[in-house]
């Protein structure tokens, strides 16, 4: 795991620690974080676990949220600016049963950039509909779980 990694893990941890607590309980982390790419994992335990034993989807919306939200974060902290991150919706597809540790990846990174400075330029809200994937490598290469969040963005720096 590199420094990034290792940095953006703990700020998730952080982040769930003092803002949602839910995602502190799941405990994500980071495989892998360029500025296109974000693939976080969450690992199959008791705590995440369904009463079938595959990943409760609560937990599978927690990895959706914590990939989508932190793959805009860096963006959003190199800017300077106030600017606030929501999501306006979520859509699932849940193809197949998660029966090991899900890894949840986007590579909307570059796109979510583009978001951000024209949020910044326009000073209006603007919105992007993120995919996301979940996967079980330990299983298989097959997708699982399909997310799509719509990212919506607003400076409010004054």
């Amino acid at each position: 795991m590199s420094s990034r990694e290792f940095n953006t893990t703990k700020m998730i941890l952080k982040f769930g620690i003092f803002k949602v607590p839910l995602i502190w309980l799941c405990r994500p982390k980071v495989i892998e974080h360029t500025d296109e790419r974000l693939e976080i994992r969450i690992a199959l335990r008791r705590r995440t676990k369904n009463h079938l034993g595959s990943m409760y989807f609560g937990a599978l919306a927690v990895g959706a949220d914590v990939t989508g939200g932190f793959l805009a974060m860096d963006p959003i902290a190199e800017s300077g600016r106030n600017i606030h991150l929501i999501f306006k919706d979520f859509k699932a597809d849940f193809l197949k049963r998660p029966e090991g540790d899900v890894h949840f990846s986007c590579n909307d990174g570059l796109a979510i950039r583009e978001l951000v400075k024209k949020a910044i330029e326009s000073g209006e809200r603007h919105n992007y509909k993120m995919n996301i994937e979940a996967t079980v490598p330990s299983l298989s290469d097959e997708v699982v779980a399909r997310f799509e969040l719509t990212l919506s963005l607003k400076d409010k720096t004054v």
